[in-house]
């Protein structure tokens, strides 16, 4: 449809129809309805559906229905528009076929004419978008028969071209459609609604205003020849509006006396984060002059099926009817509709695909699984060698009092249990296994050398299966030997550790494989253990990293020995672990979503301002949290040569000896580890210096 530069009667107005779109859960839903609620009932039902307007060029315009149509109090998703509907839904395929479809079009017809007579559509736009759904649903086979109407009252001649369609930028300056843009969001924010489906517009060279239908009289007392609306409009081709048009033509040549309508068929699209509604359209059409007959006009509007005929559709579902696989559908919603607009470079694979061992199934176990599962992760596996207390469930949500019971459920074995029955699609494991820990000696001669050789042995096995571990304990010593094996293997690994108001989040440096014979670059850099700012430390690389044990100088030990209660428990705020549980997981996703995974350049607080290294921002290599204050720090620390964890003297002894080094560590002193690594002689040398400055002092 071009311009019309001579006769207008050579151009007439087209419309493009809805395409009817209906979610996998509108129909589960419907099934849910007729099984236990309508059953024989075939009376008409209330349903609602919605149409949006910011789809890409080429997808057709559609109406879509989802679980929520049988809410008629359900919000309606963000800028989208309300469509009312009605359902039958018939008992027998025979009934199905045998519907009056012609007296079911007029019925709704005559219901948009009163509405238009009445004035009650100039009150509610929405009752010009009525839509009928007839069904017939085969819950033996899950084959459902639709057949969709959109009704359109048909003016009495064909609607000739005045002028246009042309782009919104051909005849707006960008101030004016930034005008409108602003304008039209103030009334749909002050009407409470999403979007608005008709509004009236006024402009010159300075002003652009919008108000609603119901205030046409005033809004354009002093207009004499035509008048300019708004359409919200779901079509996205350059030379023809959408449907929803057609009926609101109707009411203007009814009850308005002007002699053509400009109408802005306005459309929203946003693409990387970027709104732009330049691609709208506008155009001028003669309105045609209609008898005040009481008599509703002509309607159409039943849909045509795949074949292009007039007939039903009938889709099969009976392969994903089954409930695990609804759930899986509407977990993955949320995560697919991210990468819809906002993040549309967003990886979901390498979220989803990565296997997740969750080392402490404890308050800060719960919440990062529950956060895995948010973001669509399918393989948990819980260790923990703990059970469930009365003083967990409040603050662990996987747990309820009746694990309690009886001495309580083991932590891993209830977390993984609990996990599939939140959602059964999720592959959830538990391991109710300790971990030997320094300090913590085991007997050469009995069967606990034996069970200590068989935990590390399944702990190995366990870590290598995994693509990522989290270190979620409540000691320190507790997260030696995983770290010792998750940097060996490679392993991405996510430490969270609590205090009363602080938390510390940070991924471990990830040592790159031998023959990149990169396991001695941190000795290049034998700097004190401490944290660092990127100030003086920027642009360090994953495998330069430092791990949970690189900022101490002193080994683990039995951190819980001559302890009092207070001092053996993790005792914290409340909220902090969900804090750091969420973190924990965010960190890890950002991670993967980064081209260089957990070898990625550490972001630090300087980087905040910064263009951000993956879409959904910094990667950093620590979070430190203090709820005191609600601030978040980012900083970043070298590894060390001489920690006690991931150095090259410790993985190089864990790979030469393997089980018979473990074994000295954990029935030796720290003091073990400290002469291994070189900390003995850095004591030393430091006290030295100290004495040294000391007697220097006192000389002058």
């Amino acid at each position: 449809m071009a311009a019309a530069t001579g006769d207008p009667g050579l151009f007439k107005l087209q419309f493009a129809p809805f395409s009817s779109a209906l979610d996998v859960g509108f129909w589960h839903e419907l099934t849910q309805k007729k099984l236990n609620e309508y059953r024989l009932d075939e009376t008409p039902k209330d349903i609602k559906g919605y149409y949006y307007n910011g789809d890409s060029a080429g997808l057709p315009a559609r109406l879509t229905l989802e679980f929520s149509a049988f809410d008629m109090s359900a919000p309606t998703p963000a800028h989208c528009c309300p469509a009312v509907g009605t359902l039958y839904n018939t008992n027998t395929l025979e009934a199905f076929k045998a519907a009056d479809k012609k007296l079911l079009l007029e019925q709704a017809a005559n219901e948009i004419w009163e509405s238009i007579k009445s004035g009650a559509a100039l009150e509610n736009p929405v009752l010009l978008n009525k839509f009928l759904l007839l069904t017939f649903s085969d819950l033996k086979k899950y084959h459902f028969y639709y057949w969709f109407c959109f009704p359109a009252l048909c003016l009495p001649e064909s609607i000739p071209l005045i002028q246009g369609p042309v782009g919104l930028d051909q005849r707006f300056s960008p101030k004016q459609i930034q005008d409108l843009e602003h304008a039209y969001d103030d009334l749909c924010q002050a009407e409470g609604v999403p979007a608005l489906p008709y509004f009236l517009i006024k402009y010159d060279e300075n002003t652009m205003l919008v108000s609603l239908l119901k205030h046409y009289s005033d809004f354009f007392q002093d207009q004499r020849t035509k008048i300019t609306i708004g359409v919200y409009d779901p079509c996205n081709l350059a030379q023809y509006p959408g449907w929803p048009l057609r009926n609101f033509l109707v009411l203007a040549a009814h009850r308005c006396s002007f002699q053509s309508v400009e109408v802005l068929c306005f459309r929203d699209r946003t693409m990387q984060g970027v709104r732009d509604i330049t691609h709208s359209i506008i155009f001028e059409v003669k309105l045609p002059e209609m008898a005040f007959s009481p008599d509703c006009p002509k309607a159409v509007g039943w849909e045509k099926n795949q074949k292009g005929g007039m007939g039903p559709r009938m889709v099969n579902l009976s392969e994903c009817m089954d409930p695990k696989r609804l759930a899986e559908s509407s977990v993955d919603l949320n995560l697919k509709l991210m990468c819809w607009r906002l993040v549309p470079t967003l990886d979901l694979d390498k979220v989803v695909s990565a296997k997740c061992l969750l080392l402490g199934a404890g308050t800060l176990g719960c919440n990062v699984a529950r956060t895995l599962m948010g973001w669509g992760v399918r393989h948990i596996t819980f260790v923990d060698n703990a059970k469930i207390s009365y003083s967990n469930p409040v603050r662990q949500p996987l747990y309820e009092f009746e694990d309690c019971l009886t001495g309580g459920k083991p932590k891993a074995l209830a977390a993984a249990d609990r996990l599939q029955r939140i959602f059964p699609g999720v592959n959830a494991r538990g391991f109710n296994m300790s971990i030997p820990m320094p300090g913590h000696p085991v007997n050469f001669s009995s069967i606990t050398l034996e069970q200590a050789r068989r935990d590390v042995e399944q702990l190995e096995q366990l870590i290598e299966s995994h693509d990522v571990v989290f270190l979620l304990m409540d000691t320190r010593e507790s997260r030696w030997l995983p770290a010792v094996i998750a940097a060996s293997k490679r392993k991405l690994v996510i430490n969270a550790a609590l205090g009363f108001d602080t938390f510390v989040v940070m991924r471990h440096g990830l040592k790159k494989p031998k023959h990149h014979d990169a396991r001695n670059l941190c000795a290049s850099h034998p700097v004190a253990p401490a944290d660092l700012g990127s100030s003086l430390f920027a642009n360090i690389p994953g495998y330069k990293l430092g791990c949970y044990f690189c900022n101490d100088v002193v080994a683990p030990g039995d951190s819980t020995r001559d302890r009092t209660l207070d001092q053996q428990c993790t005792v914290s705020r409340p909220g902090l672990a969900m804090i750091a549980g969420a973190l924990a997981v965010e960190l890890m996703v950002s991670v993967l979503q980064h081209p260089e995974g957990g070898y990625a350049v550490a972001s630090s607080s300087d980087d905040r301002m910064n263009e951000p290294p993956t879409s959904l921002g910094l990667v950093p290599h620590q979070i430190r949290g203090f709820l005191s204050r609600f601030d978040n720090v980012l900083p970043v620390s070298l590894a060390f040569d001489k920690c006690t964890a991931c150095s090259s003297k410790v993985l190089d002894q864990y790979e030469r000896e393997g089980f018979h080094f473990l074994a000295k560590v954990f029935n030796s002193s720290h003091s073990f580890l400290e002469d291994l690594t070189g900390l003995t002689l850095l004591h030393q040398e430091t006290q030295a210096a100290e004495i040294w400055d000391m007697s220097d002092d006192e000389t002058i």
